[in-house]
């Protein structure tokens, strides 16, 4: 690919340069045979998100027990399939309404991992290996299976907590195996032998939420008011993404209720986001956590966030990450990491190519052959 210009930002909502197929070094028609091929394969899920049977698609697709598949957050439907493609930080490709916020389920975890880095940045979180008991003084961390676990350990899904949380146990999540994951030795949502902290790791809901409870403790205001000031608006973001919690879940600070969100839309909830939202933060990652001549996240935070964990080579903190020895998407190139939410909802970060692209509702059995397709329509090496 031609050399790109590094230095380009995206203004604040509505000007976004855009550059021509070929100027970036894409083969102009197979870019678009790239765009029509995920047109034609949209999930599966219905745009009502919830299946002729009434059950919502966020509990049904994972198989969740019926015990713990109420919906406690809030639902909307979804949007068609739509995505854009950043070269350089300007648009090369779009397609779709990149512009109408949508649920973006476990996407809401990858930012969970930016707010973290501001947490140790502003010196709430001393210590990634710091036990979270320390300084987050709840019930939550009281319980001897509980009391060692740090916060490295919520955040590369390794916590091995055991509780109810805003009214859903850990074990709605048990043996639920995703990518790079170990066999599980049973069913999902099976009560399983619990480890020692930071010696399993499980893709787990409860415990994600639960990262996000104990980082709203320490911030001591809503996470999204935290990302707004933080990062969105430094980013020129728009304001018309939202972040949900649950109807039950609160952190109680200083005699003060402070609404928990979720880092995912499993039972409701979570980011509604557009996807061009989505790409600025992408680009940011991609940066290196800096916006221009500003610096949103601490130096060093994207490096840590995308460092394999001991557990899961696929896993850093909160991010999907293309290591080996089996990689999560062999298409694509070696370096690439992924923001990735069910539905599919996926934010790709190619560094190699100085590429990012977000993709929306695309069938889960050909992101691996649409990224292909894209990489097939670079030109060079």
């Amino acid at each position: 690919m031609p050399p790109t210009d590094a230095c380009y930002t995206p203004a604040a909502e509505p000007p976004w340069e855009t550059v021509e197929a070929g100027a970036a070094g894409f083969d102009a028609g197979r870019l678009e045979e790239a765009i029509r091929f995920h047109c034609a394969h949209e999930t599966s899920w219905p745009r009502s998100m919830y299946l002729p049977d009434g059950r919502y698609i966020g509990t049904a697709d994972i198989g969740d027990r019926e015990e713990h598949a109420e919906v406690i957050g809030p639902v909307r439907p979804r949007n068609a399939p739509n995505g854009l493609i950043l070269s350089g930080g300007r648009i090369v490709a779009e397609w779709g309404d990149t512009r109408a916020p949508d649920m973006t389920f476990s996407i809401a975890k990858s930012y969970l991992g930016l707010l973290a880095g501001l947490a140790v940045a502003d010196g709430l979180v001393a210590d990634l290996d710091e036990p979270v008991a320390e300084t987050v003084k709840t019930d939550w961390f009281r319980a001897p299976q509980n009391a060692p676990i740090t916060w490295r350990h919520l955040l590369q899904q390794t916590s091995e907590w055991s509780g109810t949380l805003w009214g859903k146990p850990d074990a709605a999540d048990h043996n639920r195996v995703v990518g790079g994951a170990e066999p599980a030795p049973g069913a999902k949502g099976e009560v399983r032998a619990m480890k020692a902290p930071g010696d399993h790791f499980e893709y787990n809901d409860v415990r994600v939420n639960l990262l996000a409870a104990c980082l709203t403790h320490r911030f001591g205001r809503p996470l999204p008011d935290v990302l707004k000031d933080r990062v969105m608006e430094p980013i020129g973001a728009t304001t018309d993404w939202e972040w949900h919690g649950y109807r039950n879940a609160f952190v109680e600070r200083g005699g003060t209720r402070v609404g928990s969100v979720s880092g995912g839309g499993h039972w409701g909830g979570g980011m509604f986001i557009a996807s061009r939202d989505h790409a600025r933060m992408g680009l940011l990652v991609a940066r290196d956590g800096c916006w221009g001549d500003c610096r949103v996240l601490p130096e060093g935070w994207v490096r840590a966030m995308l460092t394999p964990s001991p557990r899961n080579n696929q896993y850093g903190l909160m991010w999907w990450l293309n290591a080996g020895p089996e990689v999560r998407y062999p298409t694509a190139t070696p370096a690439s990491v992924f923001a990735l939410g069910a539905g599919v909802n996926l934010i790709w970060i190619a560094p190699e190519l100085d590429l990012v692209a977000v993709f929306r509702w695309i069938a889960r059995d050909q992101v691996g052959a649409f990224i292909g397709k894209v990489r097939a329509a670079v030109i060079g090496p």
